[in-house]
This record gives C-alpha cells, sequence and structure tokens, in this order.
C-alpha cells in the first residue's frame, strides 16, 4: 500500500486557493450590485450573452417595424385629409352643376358664369389637393422626386410606383395612394371640372355629360378613402403589435441579463460573511513556520 504526504505547503495552497474562489465570487457580486447586470462580458455566461445579442436583435427589428408603421401611418393620414376634402370639392361641384341646369340660371347666362367661376376655383383648389405632399414629396405621386404630382394644365408628372412600409416579417402595407382616383390620362377630374366651367359659359346641354363624369371621379375618391382607411387601421394594428413585442422582449432581456437585487444583496452577504470565516480560521490553522521565514 502506498502512502500519501500531505506537506504543508499543498495544504497552503489548497487553502489559499479555495479563498481566491471566495474572494472571486464576493467581486464578483459585488461588480453585479454596481452594474446591475448577471452578464455583461461573454465570461459571465456565454450562452446567456448569445441570448442577449438575439433578443436585441429581434427587439431592434421590431423598433424598426414601428417606426415604419408611425411613417405609414402619418402618410395614409395626410392622404385621408386630402381625399376628404377632394371629395367636398366634388360636392360642391355637383351641387353647381345642378344649379347651373335648372332654372333660374338654365336661363341666365350670367347667372351661369358665376357659377363657372367658381367651378375654375374648385378645380385650382382640386389641384392643390392632388398636389399634397408628405416629406416634400407628393403623396399622389408614386415614387417620383418631383414637388408636386400634377401641372396646372392637370399633366401628371409623378410614375406609377407605390411606396411601401415593412411593418412585420412577411408584411409590408402600401403608404402613398395612386393618381388613378383623379385620372392620369385626358378626361381626368381637372378636364372635368373645366369642361363644367365651360359647358356653364357656352353650353349648358354638355352638363348631363359631365355630371356623370363627375359622379365617377366622385366614386373613385370615395372607394379610395375606404382602402385608405383600411390600410391606416391595419397599420395602427402593426404599430401596437410591435409595441406589445418589444416590452415582452425588453422584458425577456431583463431576465437574461439583471440581477434580483435582494436575491444579490443575500448572496454578498453571505459570501463575505463566508470568506471572513475562511479567512479567521486559515490563520488559525496555517501558521507559518521556522523554513518560511528562512525561504
Amino acid at each position: 500500500m502506498t502512502g500519501f504526504r500531505v506537506t504543508e505547503q499543498s495544504t497552503s495552497a489548497k487553502v489559499l486557493a479555495g479563498l481566491r474562489t471566495s474572494q472571486n465570487n464576493v467581486d464578483r457580486l459585488r461588480e453585479q450590485m454596481t452594474t446591475g447586470k448577471q452578464v455583461s462580458k461573454p465570461s459571465d455566461s456565454p450562452t446567456g450573452v448569445v441570448s442577449a445579442m438575439q433578443v436585441r436583435s429581434d427587439i431592434a427589428t421590431r423598433d424598426r417595424y414601428d417606426r415604419s408603421a408611425t411613417d405609414g401611418v402619418a402618410r395614409l393620414s395626410t392622404a385621408e385629409n386630402a381625399l376628404s376634402t377632394g371629395s367636398d370639392l366634388l360636392n360642391r361641384a355637383r351641387d353647381l352643376v345642378l344649379q347651373g341646369m335648372s332654372e333660374p340660371a338654365l336661363s341666365n347666362p350670367s347667372a351661369r358664369a358665376g357659377i363657372a367661376v367658381e367651378v375654375r376655383s374648385l378645380r385650382e383648389n382640386m389641384l392643390s389637393v392632388a398636389n399634397t405632399t408628405y416629406l416634400d414629396r407628393p403623396v399622389f405621386g408614386g415614387t417620383t422626386d418631383k414637388t408636386s404630382a400634377f401641372l396646372d394644365t392637370g399633366v401628371y408628372q409623378g410614375d406609377t410606383g407605390s411606396v411601401q412600409r415593412r411593418v412585420g416579417d412577411s408584411t409590408q402595407v402600401r403608404v402613398d395612394v395612386s393618381a388613378d382616383v383623379f385620372g392620369t390620362a385626358a378626361g381626368n377630374v381637372f378636364d372635368v371640372l373645366a369642361s363644367i366651367a365651360t359647358g356653364l359659359e357656352t353650353n349648358p346641354a354638355t352638363l348631363t355629360g359631365d355630371l356623370d363624369r363627375l359622379d365617377l371621379a366622385k366614386s373613385r375618391v370615395t372607394n379610395e378613402l375606404a382602402s385608405v382607411g383600411s390600410r391606416y387601421s391595419q397599420l395602427t394594428a402593426a404599430q401596437d403589435t410591435a409595441s406589445t413585442q418589444v416590452l415582452a422582449l425588453t422584458g425577456r432581456l431583463s431576465e437574461i441579463e439583471d440581477i434580483d437585487m435582494a436575491k444579490a444583496v443575500i448572496d454578498l452577504q453571505t459570501q463575505t460573511a463566508g470568506y471572513e470565516a475562511a479567512l479567521a480560521a486559515t490563520a488559525r490553522v496555517v501558521q507559518p513556520s521556522l523554513l518560511d521565514f528562512l525561504r
């Protein structure tokens, strides 16, 4: 049977190693209480760091979705207000056409001329509506970089592109409105209003056909308002979803990184008491010998 001799030096080494471990635990707990984090570097918890990085990436993605939805809501709100104003203008134009087609205006050229002046004013206002901008870009101009979608003549100078905003992992929402709502070719709403004004001044017989075309234009605006409202609701729902997910992910990140302060205080007190007790015990057990002084 082979015997093993435990030397004074090996005992001291083991005791000192234990003390260092205890001191490291105390230092770690103090650092955690200072930073409020239980994971602040990879060595603290490799798996925790990986999880925290993934959660942070998910939070950043949801924040982008939230910002995109917020921008989309603002764009569609601008378009909705413009279309509502346009609808009111067309309603007024319709009333004026009916007024011009009835007595006494029908037999009074001067009265019809006065109505024509107001119709032309409505056309100018309608052009202003169609050239509504958001962040200096026309909301009815597609993806054009021009400052307006329509010229004063009513000619469309935008394009057929659409502005999309990603608000989910697989969800995009269109946040502009097609200029088709006003018409982009001959016979658009501006031409109709100009024709009405001319008819009132020179040939009231054309007003019946112009009224039909005006009703079609108003129907397009009404339908587009419904579409904008639907997309607006989709964006606000996406905002709520993104905000809820950010809150949940932030809570998850806190679970991974943050410490339980009450538990940390107790653990620090326990570790400190244990370390101090170990120091006291070591001082009594490991006594320096004459050889220690001779070395």
